[in-house]
């Protein structure tokens, strides 16, 4: 996912049009504004929030210009990936596509998983992910996968851990 970084000026002005009380940062609401689907549907608050928690140096639940210019280049980043993978040109991603994203991206799993994948990031139950969806997939694998390699030692794909293990681990994603 390497494209350049977007012309200052246009960031600048989008960044003004959403930072409605002009304070120089712009929180989940006014970054959704910003960002824009594909199918015409406001960005999925979560993953909004994921990204505002990916991006956010403070901590304080808003992102300032620099921080919204990243935030800019990496969905229009995931933006390529995800046309990469929408073979059809349907706007979303099927199961199939899916898979063969995910699997691109290194990760090995059963058919199962990606029946529950498509249950979670399926938002119309239509059998399609959307972008904002697909970028909301990716970032919990993206963060679980760490996490659980803490536990496989060994790397063989299994990990022994405690339900409050299991807890913190999912909380780091809610």
């Amino acid at each position: 996912m390497a494209s350049g970084m977007p012309d200052r000026n246009f960031l600048v002005t989008v960044f003004q049009q959403v930072d409605r009380d002009r304070s120089g940062a712009i929180d989940a609401r006014e970054l959704q504004s910003a960002l824009s689907n594909g199918n015409f549907t406001p960005f999925n608050p979560e993953t909004i929030k994921l990204m505002i928690g990916m991006f956010d140096k403070k901590g304080s639940g808003t992102i300032n210009f620099d921080e919204f210019g990243a935030v800019w280049k990496y969905v229009t980043d995931w933006q390529q990936c995800f046309r990469s993978f929408d073979r059809d040109g349907s706007g979303n991603i099927s199961k199939d596509e899916l898979r063969t994203a995910i699997t691109t991206f290194g990760y090995r799993f059963s058919d199962k998983f990606y029946d529950v994948l498509m249950q979670r990031f399926d938002r119309t139950g239509k059998g399609g992910v959307y972008f904002d969806d697909f970028i909301q997939c990716c970032i919990v694998l993206h963060t679980l996968t760490p996490e659980f390699r803490q536990h496989d030692q060994e790397q063989t794909g299994t990990a022994v851990l405690s339900y409050e293990q299991f807890l913190l681990i999912m909380a780091k994603i809610a």
